[in-house]
This record gives structure tokens, C-alpha cells and sequence, in this order.
């Protein structure tokens, strides 16, 4: 996964949960460490740390690792690392004290193109997924044709590709119990 898709997923998560004074920065030209930096404010202990989990389900259900988080415990200043990415999560005080923006908010990048590249990256995720689901019912007769049949179909746009591919999972189970369910009646 790229730095851009990372950072749109990233920015993503955090405006999913209502995370304030989002601002993100280009900083390779200042660090080899990472590309990104993105800096927002949460109102509570409570908020930073479930914006901190929402970036961490988001990058992970996208395919993508978390190198670590730190600050979960307080809650006041949480850091999530994303290897080219690193998120602060900081309560409003806690950013006024040590601005950050001085030291990493020489390159701003917009934050307004975030959705389609994130969306894009889930989009893959829920495809593989039912390429694994394929594999495992292949073989099953009539059920592999049908798995097939469900996964050639396009996912309708107003529906997430997560809970498509759930349903998709879901789906062969029931008919395999359905079948059984026939065999045995007979």
C-alpha cells in the first residue's frame, strides 16, 4: 500500500469518528523517517483513543500494517505510526502546548481528496476476499458455482464493499445447511 492510499485512509477514519482540525503535511522533505504527518484534535480522552482504534481497523481491514500505537493509556496525545504515515490524535490543550504545526507544517497537502483512494483501497480488500472465499468452495458442486456466480457480480454503490464481502461469506454457509437440511428430509 502506498503513502497516498495510507494517508486518504488515514484522514478517512479520522473524519468518520469527527476528528477536529484535521490538517495533514508533506514532511519528505524533512525526515527519511516518514512521508506524512497528520494532526487533529479530539474532545475527550475517550475520543482520541477511539480515533486511534478507527485508524488501526480501517488501515488494517485495507491490508495495510500498524507499526505501533502509543498514548492509548491517557488518551490526551495518541500516535499512530503507519510506517509513511504517523498520526498525532491530540486533545485540544495538548496541540496548543506543543504545536506541531512549527515543526512538521512547512508542506501542507490537501485533505479534501481523501475518499476515493480510500474507498478504492477497501474496494481491493473486499475483492480478495472473495477470491479466498472462491478457493475454499471450489469443488463443492453446486455451491462453488454459485460463490462464483455472487462474486462475479459488482458490488452497487451504495453499499460498502465490507459488508458486502460479509454477506458474500455468509451466503455459502447457508446453503451448504440448506442442503443438508434437503439430503436429510429425503
Amino acid at each position: 500500500m502506498n503513502t497516498h492510499d495510507i494517508l486518504a485512509i488515514t484522514l478517512d477514519a479520522l473524519d468518520d469518528l469527527k476528528a477536529q482540525n484535521m490538517q495533514a503535511f508533506d514532511t519528505s522533505a524533512l525526515t527519511n523517517m516518514f512521508e506524512r504527518v497528520v494532526i487533529c484534535n479530539g474532545t475527550s480522552n475517550r475520543q482520541t483513543r477511539a480515533l486511534a482504534n478507527h485508524v488501526r481497523e480501517k488501515i488494517k481491514d485495507a491490508g495495510g500494517e500498524v507499526l505501533s500505537i502509543e498514548g492509548e493509556e491517557t488518551g490526551e496525545w495518541v500516535l499512530v505510526d503507519l510506517g509513511s504515515v504517523v498520526a498525532h490524535i491530540m486533545q485540544p490543550t495538548i496541540r496548543d502546548y506543543y504545536r506541531l504545526e512549527e515543526l512538521w507544517g512547512i508542506t501542507p497537502v490537501d485533505a479534501s481528496v481523501k475518499k476515493p483512494a480510500a474507498k478504492k483501497a477497501v474496494a481491493k480488500k473486499a475483492v480478495a476476499k472473495k477470491a479466498a472465499l472462491e478457493k475454499t468452495s471450489a469443488g463443492d458442486g453446486d455451491e462453488a458455482v454459485s460463490a462464483k456466480k455472487a462474486a462475479a457480480k459488482k458490488i452497487p454503490a451504495n453499499k460498502t464493499p465490507a459488508k458486502t464481502a460479509v454477506q458474500a461469506a455468509k451466503a455459502p454457509v447457508a446453503r451448504k445447511v440448506t442442503a443438508k437440511k434437503a439430503a436429510i428430509d429425503r
